[in-house]
């Protein structure tokens, strides 16, 4: 059947286009991690199509399991994760991030329990527990029609802090693709629960219209290549108020950082990048800012972080880091908008961790403490 085809295409493409994505060092990231398992979740939900087409449910029932699994309520949450981490300010309270998986997990676990007395026949729910069951299943319902939607259009208020353009444009796109089958899909649902409508049609043209997601990624992702993690590297140093000449680029495309250690100049493309990531973008004031996460926005080893700032400055990566940190809080310092800001509530803005390495950092950079240098900059 044609049908079949297209989605067990779409879903071979979307595991295969994950595995790339995740174990590929040209676009393995933090934000494209949360792509794949996106894909990993559109070809799971079309798994599932296919095994109610060739009516799989009545020859294994336990894949009645999956099947109950309400699996749309990850596809917002990855997508939102994907977004936020391709924003420069990447999440700073990461530690929250499990609250876009609540309505997922909640599901799955009512569904499970559900499936364990009603397909597997593990145990009977008693009449007070079916009860319950259809009041938690009311909640889920209320957390469809509520998260969803509030999360898909909370990724659309955080887009406008993408700086590239372009990149902005196709990420658009795909979250107008994804909201609008999550719509349809909702909606269907619904009409198919209080107006008792066939939805199974329907259901299988939005199957056909996700696996659109699935190929548009791919050639989005491999062909235009704007998922690699250093796809504007030197678009960016060829249009910025620092344009370096053409001339100078003697980086070839696909050649690796150890095959020019040798010539390490303030000149050299990463450290020029680096650059601007401070001074334009100002990553200095994450916190948690590292060695690592520096060389994954550079597309570099840690290592060839640390000796090109080593050869280049001649101070070590925490130090070059904190010289940003403290100009930014001498900033503060001689801007009157600031008047209302204590010392170490500037210190922590500027990405310092805690009152000591602040003062310490301080005191190394400019020979005087935050408190002295104010009283003498008055």
């Amino acid at each position: 059947m044609i049908y079949t085809t297209l989605l067990n295409i779409a879903i071979f493409q979307g595991i295969v286009l994950g595995l790339i994505i995740l174990r590929s060092s040209l676009f393995n990231s933090n934000s494209n991690k949360y792509l794949a398992y996106l894909l990993f979740t559109l070809s799971i939900i079309l798994l599932t199509q296919v095994f109610q087409i060739e009516d799989a449910y009545t020859s294994y029932p336990l894949l009645h399991i999956i099947d109950n699994v309400v699996w749309p309520f990850l596809l917002p949450a990855f997508l939102f994760l994907f977004i936020i981490n391709r924003i420069d300010d990447s999440v700073k309270n990461k530690q929250k991030i499990y609250l876009c998986f609540i309505p997922f997990v909640y599901s799955a676990v009512l569904n499970i329990i559900n499936d364990l007395d009603h397909v597997a026949g593990l145990y009977a729910i008693p009449k007070l527990g079916t009860a319950i069951i259809t009041i938690l299943g009311l909640i889920q319902l209320f957390l469809a029609v509520t998260f969803i939607p509030s999360l898909l259009l909370y990724s659309y208020f955080i887009i406008r802090h993408l700086k590239d353009s372009q990149e902005k444009k196709w990420i658009i796109t795909l979250l107008t693709i994804v909201s609008s089958l999550l719509f349809a899909w909702l909606i269907t649902c619904l009409a198919g629960l209080f107006l008792e409508y066939d939805i199974s049609s329907t259901l299988s043209a939005l199957a056909l219209s996700a696996t659109f997601i699935i190929h548009w990624t791919a050639y989005i992702g491999i062909y235009k290549y704007k998922l690699a993690k250093d796809k504007d590297a030197v678009y960016n140093f060829l249009n910025n108020d620092f344009a370096i000449s053409y001339s100078n680029l003697q980086i070839v495309e696909n050649s690796r950082p150890e095959e020019y250690r040798e010539a390490i100049t303030a000149d050299n493309l990463y450290f020029q990048k680096l650059e601007l990531l401070c001074k334009d973008q100002h990553i200095y004031t994450d916190s948690t800012l590292n060695r690592e996460k520096v060389a994954e926005k550079l597309g570099i080893s840690p290592g060839y972080v640390s000796q090109i700032i080593n050869t280049i400055t001649g101070d070590n990566f925490a130090h070059y880091i904190n010289q940003y940190r403290v100009e930014a809080v001498k900033e503060m310092i001689s801007n009157s908008e600031y008047g209302n800001y204590n010392l170490l509530t500037m210190g922590l803005e500027s990405g310092f961790t805690s009152k000591t390495t602040f003062y310490k950092a301080f005191k190394k950079v400019t020979g005087q403490t935050p408190n002295e240098y104010k009283n003498t900059s008055k």
